[in-house]
């Protein structure tokens, strides 16, 4: 265990803390139930245990400012294990295994921009890996949708922290996964519900 994470299993419960807390169980439960509404049956499953792995990995990034490769790799072969359950199960694949593909460049390549550009790092390869993860549940059309909905919802959120008052250092760190994982499942639920009846 690295030191942040010992540091981060001792940090005491306030009375805030529990009402976060609370709040991301509520929300947890919440989504799970949604998932299996949204799509019931296997797809539901699949649609629950997305929504646990993105409250995992949102609140590890919110905690920790990092995303364990172990819950992005099972984020993502729980993808592809739900493309399987489709009516052509190996074309399925082979698209959110190209798609998958295909966001992973993209945000490496707009990492290593940024990079040699501004000379720090822009984006975790945790993010990184989470956009592979997004292509693997998410058709086309909702892919640039869930990346919006993340980096919106991060900057109104760093916004409101500074019109309270909150000083934002230009090359603070912020834990983009918070966003982005929420938006990924959002997104599948909506595709869910467009495709079928709750």
């Amino acid at each position: 265990m690295r030191v942040e994470e010992r540091e981060a299993a001792h940090i005491p419960l306030t009375k805030a803390g529990l009402a976060r807390m609370a709040f991301v169980a509520i929300a947890a439960l919440g989504a799970l139930a949604a998932s299996v509404a949204a799509a019931p049956g296997l797809n539901g499953v699949a649609g629950a245990a997305l929504a646990a792995i993105c409250v995992t990995i949102a609140i590890f990034d919110y905690r920790l400012v990092i995303i364990p490769d172990e819950l992005n790799a099972l984020a993502l072969i729980a993808g592809l294990a739900a493309a399987g359950l489709e009516t052509s199960p190996a074309n399925a694949i082979l698209a959110a295994v190209a798609r998958a593909s295909v966001m992973f460049a993209a945000f490496f390549v707009f990492r290593f921009g940024y990079r040699r550009l501004r000379g720090v790092e822009g984006m975790g390869l945790g993010d990184v890996k989470l956009a592979a993860v997004a292509g693997a549940w998410l058709d086309w059309p909702y892919l640039p949708v869930a990346v919006d909905v993340a980096a919106l919802s991060a900057l109104t959120v760093a916004v409101f922290a500074r019109l309270r008052g909150r000083k934002l250092h230009p090359m603070a760190k912020l834990p983009f996964g918070v966003f982005f994982a929420p938006s990924i499942w959002a997104c599948w639920w909506l595709a869910a519900l467009r495709d079928g009846p709750m």
